[in-house]
């Protein structure tokens, strides 16, 4: 039989966020497997309780004995966040950049997890072969240190996997993009190109970090008292450029932020920031005149655990802020947290705290491509097929349109799940695996339907009764019931209490409780009138728990 070159989007495509790629070589059921990214997403107010989601990895799971490995394209949080999660159960080799490798290794570190002997540093541009794949990796620029796109060469012909990137003639931090070697491997002949679609919409360029930093020094120099600058902790070229402006303004510069101390580790671990000046502990800048310092901290989203939020909210136990002071968002609005975003605006104007972000000002580009990159990447690649991940069903369908208009060959619009024989024979989807979605609650893995969730929801929703009868051992409730809720709108409490107690008590009359048979049916009967009583007087039905004592 044929060998086949397939390839398998678990994660990624129709969403932004959860990225896991598969791509398989040899016979009909005798595949081998490599595994590109293993991201997380992350959930807002549906799924109460929930941080964390990724992809569902039990279909390569089955295959880890065909596994060769998993490689890291960069560091992002929705490209590497669920290797921790996912790969305890796979025990494969992984391989990535120095970067992405020394954020990888305090990743399992905080799982207690040593990770030495399975984790193979690529040094930038190097080669690995894993046979049947041999697999380059080729500098791109991106919004964080180290993006790379992946030259996957097979017997049936060559893959480029682009990973997240954009055209960044300036990256300030690391390598330009090698615009040579990608128009040398269109050259060599591409078969398929999988591809990043986030900004296929937005006409023009992504824009250059150079030029975020001409402007921001010039906002820095107009501010005449504190300034704190809120960022993507990752974009180690925005860090620099705050640290550039800092030192230009003659202000030190404090990190403040988990996310924010982590990243900067690593980076000048890797050898980047070498010229920055150092920080100044958060704890220290008391002593520091207000109009001298920079805070550069997390939270640029609003997330609730953010230092952003906890500064806004004065709660943070090193940094506040007066009427005067300025904040900077120096980072995209991502769609969906609009409103907790202009709720932080709104509660920092209120305070007499001057507002800037990318609606008031050029405080940001964006990391992926815009059409005219795109064009770029195309007339470098060529490829005759182009499948598009890393975007919703929307950005999917544009980009297959887009690349109609680039004149590629077999553009294919997947989706999760989807198995895409690339060869032999014109490109196709032609069997599903299965794949889904993992939810992290605490730090116990649950499906989307667990029971957990929707106790939680209807918690959220509807609030908790609870109701604890003690029984003599004449089968009679002893003294009163105790009623016990939590988020029923009830001002009345007394009353409620009293009413519902009455109507346990004569319920209780028609059970004979001597008879232990009729428990399990008796604790039903209170639930129902319980949940029917406060559905009447607040029109909620709160989860409702019963318990018997017997004395």
């Amino acid at each position: 039989m044929k060998n086949e070159l397939l390839y398998s989007p678990l994660g990624g495509a129709g969403e932004i966020g959860m990225n896991m790629n598969l791509y398989a070589y040899g016979e009909p059921d005798n595949h081998k497997w490599i595994i590109v990214d293993i991201g997380v997403t992350f959930t807002d107010d549906t799924y109460p309780g929930i941080d964390l989601i990724y992809p569902d990895a039990g279909f390569i799971n089955d295959k880890k004995d065909n596994l060769l490995g998993i490689i890291l394209t960069h560091a992002h949080e929705d490209h590497i966040g669920a290797v921790v999660y996912v790969w305890p159960k796979l025990k494969c080799q992984i391989y990535a950049t120095p970067f992405t490798a020394a954020l990888l290794i305090e990743k399992f570190k905080e799982k207690k997890i040593d990770i030495t002997n399975y984790l193979k540093i690529v040094e930038l541009g190097g080669k690995i072969n894993l046979s049947p794949f041999k697999i380059e990796f080729v500098t791109l620029t991106h919004s964080i240190a180290e993006p790379n796109g992946l030259k996957i060469d097979t017997p049936s012909g060559t893959i480029f996997h682009t990973g997240d990137w954009k055209y960044d003639p300036d990256p300030l931090v690391g390598d330009k993009i090698n615009s040579s070697r990608l128009k040398e491997i269109g050259d060599e002949g591409v078969m398929a190109m999988i591809c990043d679609s986030t900004n296929v919409f937005s006409i023009g360029r992504s824009g250059s970090e150079a030029d975020v930093r001409k402007s921001l020094i010039d906002i820095i120099e107009k501010q005449k008292k504190r300034i704190i600058v809120t960022s993507f902790a990752s974009n180690v070229a925005r860090m620099e450029t705050i640290f550039f402006c800092a030192q230009k303004t003659g202000r030190q510069i404090s990190l403040v932020g988990r996310s924010m101390q982590k990243i900067y580790k690593a980076a000048k671990k890797c050898g980047y920031l070498d010229e920055a000046v150092d920080p100044v502990d958060a704890r220290d800048v008391k002593n520091i005149s207000r109009d001298k310092i920079i805070y550069l901290c997390t939270g640029s989203q609003g997330e609730p655990l953010g230092a952003m939020n906890r500064i806004s909210n004065y709660i943070h136990p090193d940094v506040y802020l007066e009427a005067g002071d300025t904040v900077i968002f120096s980072s995209k609005i991502i769609p969906g947290n609009e409103k907790k975003l202009y709720n932080l605006h709104n509660k920092l104007v209120r305070e007499g705290i001057e507002v800037i972000s990318e609606e008031t000002d050029f405080v940001h580009v964006s990391g992926h491509p815009n059409r005219d990159d795109l064009k770029d990447m195309y007339n470098w690649i060529r490829p005759e097929c182009l499948i598009p991940v890393h975007g919703e069903q929307r950005h999917m369908l544009e980009h297959i349109n887009f690349a109609k208009e680039m004149n590629v060959k077999y553009p294919l619009k997947v989706e999760n799940g989807d198995i895409v024989r690339l060869s032999p024979g014109s490109p196709e989807v032609y069997d599903k695996a299965p794949y889904g979605k993992v939810f992290l609650d605490g730090h116990i893995p649950v499906e989307e339907d667990s029971q957990f969730i929707k106790e939680r929801k209807n918690l959220s929703s509807n609030g908790f009764l609870s109701v604890t009868i003690i029984i003599t051992s004449k089968g009679k409730i002893y003294n009163n019931v105790f009623i016990n809720f939590l988020g029923l709108p009830i001002y009345e409490v007394e009353q409620f209490k009293n009413e519902l107690q009455e109507l346990i008590e004569s319920t209780t009359r028609t059970f004979s409780l001597n008879n232990k048979k009729q428990e399990e049916n008796y604790k039903e009967a209170i639930k129902i009138i319980c949940r029917k009583f406060s559905k009447e007087k607040t029109g909620k039905k709160p989860i409702t728990n019963i318990s018997l004592v017997r004395i």
